[in-house]
């Protein structure tokens, strides 16, 4: 009886963070992510393909960028683009799951904006399901942006992954 006193007071308080607050946040997290990992694979690129002399030949003969790649570069590009999309997931999934489980309960771009994830219950999440909320966003979520767009139309804003997680976003 005290149990649900309590839930029925949690849940008269909430406000749930909408759709466009969210995307607000979102649009900063793309920042505080985006400009990091840019350098980042900036430096590995350079690295990986410089390696093979070709940034050099770049720069001193105007007719190299008018020749063919060769194996070795070839080889060095598609090496730097793998090494970017490995980083790039590690590094996105990392920010997103490790911090909406943290204290903070957000993102840089959530917190910036007064909004939290938490459990239905607004308790914190566990990493784990804060990591099956992010894998649930990539991959079901992206797809024609649905899973997003969902949010609007739900009593709680809930998006797709916030549904499968059993999550929601708050307005502290």
């Amino acid at each position: 009886m005290e149990a649900s006193l309590e839930t029925n007071t949690f849940q008269e308080k909430k406000q749930y963070g909408g759709f466009w607050i969210r995307f607000a946040a979102s649009l900063i997290d793309s920042i505080v992510v985006g400009i990091p990992m840019a350098i980042l694979i900036i430096i590995i690129g350079f690295m990986l393909f410089n390696s093979t002399g070709a940034i050099d030949a770049m720069m001193t003969d105007p007719a190299y960028m008018e020749q063919e790649l060769t194996d070795e570069e070839a080889i060095a590009l598609l090496g730097t683009y793998l090494v970017s999309v490995v980083v790039s997931l590690i590094v996105s999934t990392l920010y997103f799951a490790g911090l909406h489980a943290s204290k903070w309960q957000a993102t840089v771009g959530k917190k910036l904006l007064g909004l939290k994830v938490t459990d239905l219950n607004g308790n914190r999440i566990s990493f784990w399901r804060s990591l099956g909320r992010y894998l649930a966003m990539v991959f079901l979520s992206s797809i024609l942006l649905i899973g997003y767009i969902i949010a609007a139309f739900t009593e709680k804003k809930q998006s797709l992954h916030d549904l499968i997680a059993g999550t929601v976003v708050l307005r502290k």
